[in-house]
């Protein structure tokens, strides 16, 4: 029987507590942001309308010389990301890291393959009862679907090898937890390590909300009156101040 990957150990109560204050105390667009998600695609490990304070110091800046100076990591396996939008930088997006430079990844009927073994993913869930020829198979071996963005065909075409997806320097292979939703890196391609913004600390309050409500890019009035009428009833209390942890993919 093959050995569970042991869960993230977490940082000690006091100490996660204590980044989180200084974050809200002290931070900036520098060093801490505030984001609400706005779809499904990380469900159930974030859901619609979560808002996380965000960590932008978790992850060294890429070729920066404060990564030499100041306490930075890279990103691992199985961490949950911030990154701008490859296909539109204004936009900003939450996986989780599948693949790193060097790593082979393929799926088998919606399993994913990592360097060679099937991956135990307790964080993923699946809505459809069938299989997508493409996305629950990639990178698979036929043509791939009518409408893939050109990204995509350019990963399809330059970086796979025998069937898998070979991930090249400088990039990561990201995917939603909500496999069957997802628009991740199955269909525009990589995430430049350039892109990567921050790792999401903590939900700061959670608020059941529409994709509709949260995605409007002005100042949404009916959302706001929605709020106001309904605050108590409509806050997840239970998600409220609830850290968000990594789970290792090995």
């Amino acid at each position: 029987m093959k050995a569970r990957p042991p869960v993230e150990t977490p940082r000690g109560f006091i100490a996660e507590w204590a980044t989180t204050i200084v974050l809200l105390l002290f931070g900036t667009t520098t060093l801490a942001q505030a984001f609400v998600i706005p779809t499904g695609s990380m469900e159930n490990t974030l859901l619609v309308g979560d808002h996380v304070l965000v960590d932008r110091l978790a992850y060294a800046p890429a070729d920066s010389v404060s990564s030499r100076l100041l306490p930075y990591t890279e990103p691992k396996r199985g961490d949950i990301f911030v990154f701008r939008y490859p296909l539109d930088i204004r936009k900003t997006y939450v996986k989780r890291v599948m693949g790193l430079p060097g790593d082979r990844i393929h799926l088998v009927d919606k399993v994913v393959y990592l360097n060679g073994h099937p991956l135990t993913e307790p964080y993923v869930i699946h809505k459809r009862s069938f299989s997508d020829a493409f996305v629950d198979n990639f990178p698979g071996s036929g043509a791939p679907p009518p409408g893939l963005r050109p990204e995509a065909l350019a990963m399809l075409h330059d970086d796979v090898q025998n069937g898998e997806l070979v991930v090249p320097d400088g990039f990561i292979f990201a995917m939603g937890d909500n496999r069957d939703d997802s628009d991740d890196s199955r269909l525009w391609g990589l995430v430049p390590r350039a892109n990567v913004v921050g790792k999401p600390l903590l939900i700061y309050w959670s608020y059941a909300a529409s994709t509709d409500e949260l995605s409007d890019p002005g100042v949404n009035i009916a959302h706001l009156i929605d709020i106001a009428i309904h605050f108590p009833v409509k806050t997840r209390w239970s998600r409220t101040l609830q850290f968000v942890h990594s789970y290792p993919v090995q």
